[in-house]
């Protein structure tokens, strides 16, 4: 502690950049505080700093399996986030002088890299900016930061007196008892499971926040309840989604987008408080959805789209702008190659003429070459047992195809399979559907690294940009439409899994990519993710199939095909 004490006042009121001589560990009492990485001006991005205690007297039962211990580093995280954000002061001069910041987690719990809990000890990563007056060294104030705010930090967040034994135990429980449901799915024949009392609606479309006011608490309908008995909570009963083809149909307004956004999510476990704790879905699920104008590098789309005008084959299709159909056709065979056993698809965002084509249109133009998802979804579950759940409020055909019929009125949902046969009953098609198709795997594409060109300058560049966007070299690929994305530190660690990629050498497969990174991962955590310039605070894990979705879009990429899978 004096020696910081001690260089603080040796720096005071020198110029900014004398700062760098903080770096390096100091001896704070009960924790050991590194300064990893100084920023080089208070208006650059803030310094890296790291706080590890010297012991762990925590409760080693909140971290004594892999999955208690991701939900405790939720907590942790949590609790530090609240803790800096109750005792640190701010800003206390100029650019981002005074903050103290760790990674700002979503409504998820999945693996950061903002802590480490380990038996002998716990390391939080944060962001700290350095005060300064104008453009020199405050001292004073980053006295004040470093010996008295960080210090309170710890003691709040991190220490046997200030954790919360009993909602970090709460935490973990209700994250374990939902990653141990969604392995309950496979052997039940379920693909989804929504439990009674879930809060489905959001605070609004910018926030994943739960609506507090008016939403309407799920109930299964009988037909569909399933019990469970879960480790910790005990029994829970909802609804459970059966393998094949759901439809979810009702009203515009009714809450039909809204059930499939929860499974969407149900990809992911989620913090106590949020709704959907026990909303869960097939970890391999894909959202799909119309993508106009996205690139498109060698992808097999045969089985969806035949041959186009000019002999143009599908089954290595490229395009710098694909349509609404093409695109809907690439995102499915995409998500079949990086491996599937859920799709799930909105009406309201797909491409009208992919998903069905009438009579009088197929009878009017004879040579479509779009094969309509209706026609598709059965083959899908009955030949590559991939399931679909679809939302539908204006085309009553998919009602021919569909095993079970969800209906939602004002919120609430029912059974309305024998209600949609008696529809079929009633309201017969003009003429019969075009039949099932055969559907295959698409072919094994290898995209060639040296097509990826990193080069920005006189350096390389893979880094994510929000959310939505990373930049490789020069290009700005946009992730908008990846619609399972919870964090920008997913994105920041996909764009380095395809920097590492680019950086190589050797043709590989997509899916090939993705799952050799996340097995690295899984053995040497996220830090693995490449060099660092301090620690990798930042960073969260991403699925495989948002990895996938990330190297399919850059507009660069070059492939070869193979032979279907």
């Amino acid at each position: 502690m004096q020696r910081l004490k001690s260089t603080l006042d040796r720096i005071d009121r020198k110029g900014y950049g004398a700062y760098k001589d903080l770096q390096g560990s100091y001896d704070l009492g009960t924790f050991t505080l590194f300064v990893d990485r100084v920023q080089r001006d208070p208006f650059a991005p803030p310094s890296l700093i790291r706080i590890r205690t010297k012991e762990n007297h925590l409760d080693p039962t909140l971290f004594e399996n892999p999955v208690r211990r991701i939900a405790f580093e939720d907590f942790l995280t949590r609790m530090v986030g609240r803790a800096a954000h109750t005792v640190v002061r701010g800003n206390r001069g100029s650019g981002g002088s005074g903050k103290i910041e760790i990674q700002r987690p979503s409504q998820v719990v999945i693996p950061r890299t903002s802590m480490v809990v380990e038996s002998g000890y716990i390391e939080t990563r944060m962001a700290a900016g350095l005060p300064a007056r104008g453009r020199s060294v405050d001292a004073r104030a980053a006295r004040e930061m470093l010996l008295d705010e960080l210090p309170e930090i710890v003691r709040r967040a991190l220490s046997p007196e200030g954790v919360d034994k009993t909602a970090a135990r709460g935490h973990v429980e209700v994250v374990e008892d939902a990653d141990h449901l969604r392995g309950l799915l496979p052997p039940l024949g379920l693909v989804a499971f929504v439990a009674d009392g879930a809060v489905l609606p959001r605070e609004s479309g910018a926030s994943d926040l739960p609506l507090r006011e008016g939403a309407t608490p799920f109930r299964s309908p009988d037909e569909f309840r399933v019990s469970v008995e879960l480790p910790n909570r005990g029994g829970a009963s909802g609804m459970g989604v059966p393998e094949g083809v759901t439809l979810i149909a009702g009203g515009g307004f009714h809450g039909k987008s809204t059930l499939l956004s929860a499974l969407s999510w149900g990809v992911y476990d989620h913090v106590p408080g949020d709704g959907r704790e026990l909303v869960v879905t097939r970890s391999d699920a894909v959202k799909i959805r119309a993508e106009d104008g996205r690139s498109v590098a060698g992808v097999d789309i045969s089985a969806m789209i035949g041959e186009l005008p000019g002999g143009r084959s599908t089954e290595t299709f490229s395009t710098s702008n694909a349509s609404g159909s093409t695109s809907q056709a690439t995102n499915i065979a995409e998500a079949l190659e990086v491996g599937t056993s859920l799709l799930l698809v909105d009406e309201d965002t797909s491409a009208t003429n992919f998903m069905i084509q009438d009579e009088r249109m197929r009878e009017l133009v004879q040579r479509e070459p779009i094969s309509p998802f209706i026609d598709l979804v059965r083959p899908l579950h009955r030949l590559l047992g991939v399931s679909t759940i679809v939302v539908v409020g204006g085309v009553g055909d998919y009602l021919d195809v569909a095993d079970r019929v969800i209906l939602l009125e004002d919120y609430e949902p029912r059974d309305a399979t024998s209600e949609a046969r008696e529809v079929r009953e009633k309201f017969p098609p003009r003429a019969p559907l075009a039949g099932e198709k055969e559907v295959h795997l698409p072919g094994a594409r290898h995209v060639d690294p040296a097509s990826i060109d990193l080069r920005r300058g006189k350096r390389e560049t893979a880094r994510g940009k929000g959310l939505h966007t990373i930049e490789i070299g020069r290009e700005r690929v946009d992730l908008s439409y990846l619609e399972q994305l919870a964090e920008s530190g997913q994105t920041e660690a996909v764009a380095r899994i395809i920097g590492g990629f680019a950086a190589g050498k050797g043709k590989r497969g997509v899916r090939e990519v993705a799952a050799s990174a996340l097995a690295a991962i899984e053995n040497d955590r996220l830090d693995s993710l490449g060099n660092f310039r301090g620690h990798p605070g930042e960073l969260s894990l991403p699925r495989a199939h948002e990895v996938a979705a990330a190297i399919n879009r850059i507009r660069s990429m070059d492939t070869d095909t193979g032979k279907r899978a």
